[in-house]
């Protein structure tokens, strides 16, 4: 009955005993080590050439050299301090990413079993060589391309190359492709290519080194140098107007580069770059490792979700998901491999009479059966049940244990094997033979309903077989995998094979499918009320991409964008007029990957890509945001993503997005409080001199003044609460300008409202004989601080205690420079009494109410429908 191992001749060069050690050296200086090539290695000096090159950061140069050129060292020395720190935590973050991912490399399998010589050696897979022999078994990682020279009952997981989540049979001279995994069998197959000219090599080939600036670096770019042209300008015009005043023309100069280097948000950077390394500490913590900073903003940026199937939506393996009978039929829940879940039929948990078929075609299914459960242990990940085998053969032993059907030890203690005929693509159905206590033979046999439901198999009804044939078709419709059982007794060991595989009685249909991860619906559901449109991009085939599609709901209610199923063949013959209306994608390579990427970044769109397989890599590497699982995923897509999710799970990305749109938020709201705060001190400088102020402000109490607006609160700011209503917004459009959506109109009337307060409180002060100009000082710095307050979208929230505390620290401060000696004489202030206190201070609550009344009118716009999507803080 065992069925014999295939076998053919090896191809020329090579012998069963494999290459010599002699001739393997040879081959290897000749073709390199079997290594996808790694990019190169980014050398520290570039890295920091790389931050100095943000056209912000060129703007605080400048104002060193500035600074450095009229003898202001103290200044010079604080702008460098924001240079020197924004460098390093930029750099610092993204050698720590790096590491991170090198880390995660060690879950690749590094060795193969190779025969050499006559032996069987365990060798790094770095070390193969074209016309080594591979041994193949359960569990290895096919370490090169190869053709297969001898099999036996041979199945492989080819997901990480094609995106097919069903195994494959192989037979003699079949190619296997690097990076594929051995579910089931062995075999023996001579090595054809390795590195860069295997199957794995060749997609890698497809990933280029450059990445495009991301959406915050283009905003960034063309704020730094609309800033640096409004930086000329002011100096130019303030230093004419003092002149034309008769002012002496040193202190003018001093003035205006004072000025100028108020005008620019000189802590933005350090803003920006610790929003953006506090996001990348929050997502690490949530599970989602960033690999370069600046994609944590680019995540609120998302406007389109392109999910693999395989392990992403999907749990990743094969579950028995509905049992029939002639008797009755049956639904199973549960997730992964543990033997707990529950049975149903018709929604109620199973009664026993109705549980008796399901028991005993599902026990005849495990006896059956080569896979292996095992039970967790101190080394298993996360304490969960794993299997060894065929999947499919797995998901059977998972559904007999949730059944109640004796374990596979007992079952193998009772109806001890015999004999079997191993499953191959030819007969499409597996036979075992069992001797039972009463001595006569259990024959069990599993298959494709094609090869078992049919007369010379079965000894059953015409009726019983159309019915079994019926709700095969159904199921199969709904992308199920189906697998007809029958068993039948025998008073003695059948001969031949046909003999015992004929007259058998029908068990029923086992459904099985790669079920949809809990949360999949729930996360596609949150995607889409965040604006963001999710598209499934699969290489598994179409009815069972449209099954995946339709259970976790990824078109969702009263969706108008075309609903068929797309395959990867419409694509490349350009059947597909825009690529952008579809959202299911099946039997796609990995150049059709990338250009549904391509189409619908061409639309504007901001992509991100979720993939583990090799397949994905190109496409991962294309998006904006490339997101690879690091658990099961291959080196190939971990090297090619931007964020890698160490647990796995889709749900982890809306997440990350949120935290992307949080960061993007406190940017905003920093630069419309540091703008406003500097445009309101050029508009005092400007209007003060027309009320009779000559000089509202010297250079160093501008200085002071946004040492403690812009440096200290400012920073503070980076680290605010994510705003409600986050994720229930769309994501904000990509070409919008970073003060854009209402930004700059808020900016300005918050600068028209501090400046009217503080000239307000000089000319008060003036007109009662108070020092006027340290009441001006006091009185600017006091509106900042209370627009800093008003414009927090959690008001009184304990989740940022750094921004009250830098604000009474900046008080504190600000008193500093009027009592304290030696800052008074520097910054040529003078003490106040009470009087003085109490105009100056009135200013912080009028920028306090001013920040609020902003917020809530332009909330009311956006509730209105013009301003809904500009996502402001």
């Amino acid at each position: 009955m065992p069925e014999p191992t295939a076998a053919r001749t090896l191809p020329s060069g090579t012998s069963a005993a494999g290459l010599t050690e002699a001739e393997a050296a040879r081959r290897l200086a000749d073709t390199g080590p079997n290594e996808v090539a790694a990019g190169k290695p980014v050398r520290l000096h570039s890295r920091v050439l790389a931050q100095l090159r943000d056209p912000l950061i060129m703007v605080l140069i400048g104002a060193v050299v500035l600074t450095l050129a009229i003898g202001d060292h103290p200044d010079a020395i604080v702008i460098a301090l924001v240079v020197v720190v924004n460098t390093t935590v930029g750099v610092a973050q993204e050698i720590r990413a790096d590491n991170a991912v090198a880390a995660l490399s060690a879950l690749s399998a590094p060795h193969a079993r190779v025969r050499r010589g006559g032996d069987v050696r365990d060798l790094p897979a770095s070390g193969i060589v074209p016309g080594d022999v591979l041994v193949l078994g359960e569990g290895d990682i096919v370490a090169a391309d190869a053709e297969l020279a001898e099999a036996s009952a041979l199945l492989l997981d080819e997901s990480m190359l094609t995106g097919e989540s069903a195994p494959v049979d192989k037979a003699v001279g079949a190619a296997l492709g690097a990076g594929t995994v051995v579910v089931r069998g062995r075999g023996v197959a001579t090595v054809t290519a390795t590195g860069a000219a295997s199957a794995l090599g060749r997609i890698a080939a497809l990933l280029d080194d450059r990445h495009e600036p991301t959406p915050l670096q283009r905003r960034l770019a063309s704020l730094g140098r609309v800033l640096a042209a409004v930086t000329l300008a002011l100096c130019a015009l303030v230093l004419a107007l003092g002149l034309v005043r008769g002012l002496p023309p040193g202190t003018m100069v001093v003035t205006a580069i004072s000025l100028a280097v108020a005008a620019v948000p000189e802590s933005l950077p350090a803003v920006v770059t610790l929003a953006l390394a506090l996001g990348a500490r929050r997502m690490a913590a949530r599970h989602a490792l960033v690999r370069r900073l600046p994609a944590v903003e680019t995540l609120g940026s998302v406007s389109v979700l392109a999910t693999d199937k395989t392990g992403t939506l999907t749990e990743g393996r094969m579950a028995v998901e509905y049992v029939w009978t002639p008797r009755a039929s049956a639904e199973f829940t549960g997730v992964g491999h543990e033997p707990t879940g529950e049975v149903l039929v018709a929604g109620r948990p199973a009664g026993e009479e109705e549980l008796a078929p399901v028991r005993k075609l599902l026990t005849a299914a495990a006896l059956c059966n080569d896979a292996t459960l095992r039970p967790p242990d101190a080394t298993t990940p996360g304490g969960r049940w794993t299997a060894l085998g065929d999947p499919m053969e797995a998901a059977l032993l998972t559904a007999a244990a949730r059944a109640g059907c004796p374990q596979p030890e007992e079952l193998a203690a009772t109806f001890p094997r015999t004999g079997e005929a191993p499953f191959d693509s030819l007969r499409k159905r597996m036979s075992t033979l069992h001797t039972t206590e009463q001595g006569r033979v259990l024959v069990c046999l599993k298959g494709a309903p094609e090869a078992v439901l049919v007369p010379g198999v079965l000894d059953e009804p015409p009726g019983t077989v159309a019915r079994a044939r019926s709700r095969a078709a159904s199921l199969a419709a709904r992308g199920h995998r189906v697998l007809a059982v029958a068993s039948g007794l025998r008073d003695g060991l059948p001969v031949p094979r046909t003999v015992a595989e004929s007259g058998l009685t029908l068990l029923g249909l086992v459904a099985l499918s790669d079920p949809p991860k809990p949360h999949a619906a729930r996360t596609l559901a949150s995607c889409r009320a965040a604006g963001i449109t999710p598209v499934l991009i699969t290489g598994d085939h179409p009815a069972t991409a449209r099954a995946v599609a339709d259970r976790v709901a990824l078109l969702g209610e009263g969706a108008e964008a075309d609903g068929r199923v797309v395959t990867g063949a419409d694509v490349a013959a350009g059947r597909v007029a825009d690529l952008t209306t579809v959202r299911v994608f099946a039997r796609t390579d990995p150049q059709q990957k990338l250009d549904i990427v391509e189409a619908w970044r061409a639309r504007g769109a901001v992509t991100a890509m979720t993939g583990d397989g090799v397949n994905d890599g190109p496409a991962l590497h294309r998006a904006d945001i490339g997101v690879a699982m690091g658990a099961r995923g291959t080196e190939v897509a971990r090297q090619a993503a931007d964020l890698v999710l160490t647990d796995d799970e889709l749900s982890t990305v809306v997440t990350a997005v949120e935290e992307g749109r949080r960061v993007y938020d406190n940017i905003r709201r920093f630069l419309v409080y540091g703008a406003a705060g500097g445009a309101a001190e050029i508009l005092v400088m400007l209007i003060g001199p027309l009320l009779g102020l000559p000089l509202p402000l010297r250079a160093g109490q501008i200085l002071w003044i946004n040492l403690l607006t812009h440096g200290l609160t400012g920073v503070a700011m980076g680290a605010e609460p994510t705003s409600p209503g986050t994720m229930r917004r769309p994501p904000r459009p990509p070409d919008q300008h970073i003060l854009g959506g209402g930004a700059w109109q808020r900016l300005l009337l918050l600068a028209a409202v501090v400046t009217t307060a503080t000239l307000g409180a000089a000319l008060a002060a003036r007109t009662l004989g108070l020092p006027w100009q340290s009441v001006l000082f006091l009185a600017l710095l006091a509106a900042q601080l209370g627009v800093v307050l008003g414009l927090r979208a959690r008001l009184l929230t304990g989740r940022n205690p750094f921004l009250p505390l830098t604000v009474l620290a900046s008080a504190l401060l600000a008193a500093a420079a009027l009592y304290v000696p030696f800052l008074s004489s520097v910054l040529e202030t003078e003490p106040l009494g009470w009087a003085a206190i109490g105009i100056a201070a009135a200013c912080a609550p009028v920028g306090f109410l001013a920040a609020r009344l902003v917020r809530t009118a332009f909330r009311r716009t956006g509730s209105a429908g013009t301003a809904g999507a500009s996502g402001l803080p």
